[in-house]
């Protein structure tokens, strides 16, 4: 039996989004404006010169590119030899578990709630919820931040007080940093899984868990990190093949993304390059039948949040020759379907995702265009190669 992959790089935006100014978001374009400045020689950190995406563009990743945004951009002009398109969500939001539900077949039907750009951000019997849960008497933070940047602002004082740091975006969100050693890994995990239901049930989509390590001056996030994602509300791509009887594999924060349903084998690691590692193993070793659903997280959280063009052209580029010695791997009959949840500029205006069109190109299964198609046809479309009845929305187009 066939296997199919789909491979998320988390953030990985080509514009177009027709709502995008509604998110105040007209104009941005995560790969053309990364490979914009790789030509004008403006991000040299660590690389240098036009961006290199070889085996990607050779897919379609420069074709989806024009189809979704008319950008023509130096590096990006191969002639697709896979098929490719560019694919729009319809979920109202740009935040991972929208882009991921509806990748997987589930459109959002609600809107999220979000906490307001206030300080303090968060309603009074929230904040005593922690303090309770927590055994403290009261909170840090309390506002909108980079999750770095109030690490570095309120660890110590944490530290000192033992009152955990608990802060949000722009997306639907609560996260709470800690330092594993004098507040405790465990602890903050379960005062984040506490909270969860509390917060689900008022349609914020996470509570996450931010771990940290270190000393004033050079603390750091650890790898321990946590999502409680509230639950999608039907079945998802990974159900479908589940209840299939097939085999299904959960690379990276899939597993905390769907609520851990679905799911067979769970594959984490420390970093992006470990995750690869459990890709190509996959290849090597997924059953036949299999869907193997990987996320990879650092273009969005240690590239995108930070804008930093250098590093993530230098992230795309690391990705590519990777994805080269992948692809090798595969065997006949396999279907890859790389594609991304939603953008997040490094040359855009603040530091959180921007809503675009995302690109849908596939290997092991011919060439040629897909044109424009909805991010929930992706579903539909592993479901057809899989041989296995789908739901929702989606449309395949194989």
């Amino acid at each position: 039996m066939s296997r199919a992959f789909l491979v998320v790089m988390d953030s990985l935006g080509i514009g177009g989004a027709p709502d995008a100014a509604a998110f105040g978001d007209e104009g941005a374009n995560t790969v053309a404006h990364i490979a914009e400045a790789c030509a004008a020689g403006r991000a040299e950190q660590g690389r240098s010169g036009p961006l290199r995406m070889p085996v990607l563009d050779a897919l379609g990743l420069g074709a989806a590119l024009q189809l979704a945004s008319d950008a023509r951009v130096p590096g990006l002009g191969a002639v697709p030899t896979g098929l490719w398109g560019a694919a729009t969500e319809v979920s109202h939001g740009k935040d991972t578990p929208s882009g991921h539900w509806e990748l997987a077949g589930v459109p959002v039907p609600w809107d999220w709630s979000y906490f307001p750009e206030t300080v303090p951000a968060f309603p009074q019997d929230l904040v005593a919820e922690v303090c309770r849960l927590a055994g403290t008497d009261g909170i840090l933070g309390n506002c909108h931040a980079s999750g770095t940047e109030i690490i570095d602002r309120l660890g110590a004082e944490h530290m000192r007080s033992g009152w955990p740091i608990c802060y949000t975006s722009a997306d639907s969100v609560f996260q709470i940093a800690a330092h594993e050693e004098s507040f405790g890994l465990d602890r903050l995990i379960a005062l984040c899984e506490g909270l969860a239901p509390l917060l689900h049930a008022r349609r914020v989509g996470r509570v996450i868990a931010r771990p940290f390590v270190g000393q004033p001056g050079s603390f750091s996030r650890t790898a321990n990190r946590r999502d409680f994602a509230i639950a999608p509300p039907a079945p998802t791509l990974l159900d479908w093949v589940q209840d299939a009887g097939r085999p299904t594999h959960a690379i990276g924060k899939i597993g905390d993304i769907f609520s851990h349903r679905g799911i067979g084998k769970l594959h984490k690691g420390k970093d992006d390059a470990a995750l690869f590692d459990h890709l190509d193993r996959l290849a090597d070793e997924a059953e036949p039948g299999s869907l193997i659903f990987a996320n990879f997280v650092e273009f969005d959280s240690l590239y995108g949040h930070r804008r930093d063009v250098s590093g993530y052209a230098r992230a795309l580029e690391w990705f590519d020759a990777r994805a080269g010695g992948f692809l090798a791997r595969l065997r006949p009959g396999d279907m890859v379907l790389f594609t991304a949840d939603h953008g997040n500029d490094p040359t855009w205006r603040g530091t959180e995702h921007t809503r675009e069109r995302v690109p849908v190109l596939i290997a092991g299964r011919g060439a040629g265009s897909l044109g424009l198609c909805a991010f929930a046809d992706v579903a539909a479309s592993i479901a057809t190669h899989l041989d296995i009845p789908a739901q929702g929305p989606g449309r395949s187009f194989l």
